[in-house]
């Protein structure tokens, strides 16, 4: 059964707790693109709760998460919330998400693509990583046009 609200804590919630973070990220992407596109203020409103002896990895999604917020709200046009610009969301050390995410061309690659959003918090990933059906068909509709 689905929660009333996914929010952005509950997501890193259940990455934390062992969730798949793709599972978990897609989930609160259902509540931002549909279920509760009319409550997306409150979808990223609470910072994060970060774990006492948090591991590299929780960082790292911790730092995914805040930039995720920060490039949703940006896109969408919503009021971002201060709480992603605390320091505890951002890495010390470059991190390359993705498949060949450890090539040195891959990550050349990311280094010229990555949305602001994300490299400002030293994460690394496709622009295309939040892309909608909507993007997409839109993208190759414009494509045939060429």
């Amino acid at each position: 059964m689905w929660a009333e609200l996914q929010s952005i804590y509950d997501t890193y919630a259940q990455i934390v707790q062992g969730e798949r973070p793709w599972t978990a990220l897609g989930d609160f992407l259902n509540y931002w693109h549909t279920y509760a596109a009319d409550r997306r203020a409150e979808l990223v409103h609470d910072p994060l709760s970060l774990p006492d002896n948090i591991t590299p990895e929780q960082q790292q999604w911790a730092a995914f998460c805040a930039a995720t917020v920060e490039y949703l709200c940006e896109r969408d046009q919503i009021f971002c919330p201060t709480w992603v610009n605390d320091p505890a969301y951002f890495l010390e050390d470059a991190w390359f998400t993705g498949l060949g995410a450890r090539k040195p061309h891959v990550q050349a690659h990311l280094l010229m693509e990555t949305p602001i959003s994300f490299s400002r918090h030293n994460v690394f990933c496709s622009p295309h990583a939040f892309a909608t059906k909507y993007d997409v068909a839109a993208e190759v509709r414009q494509r045939q046009l060429v």
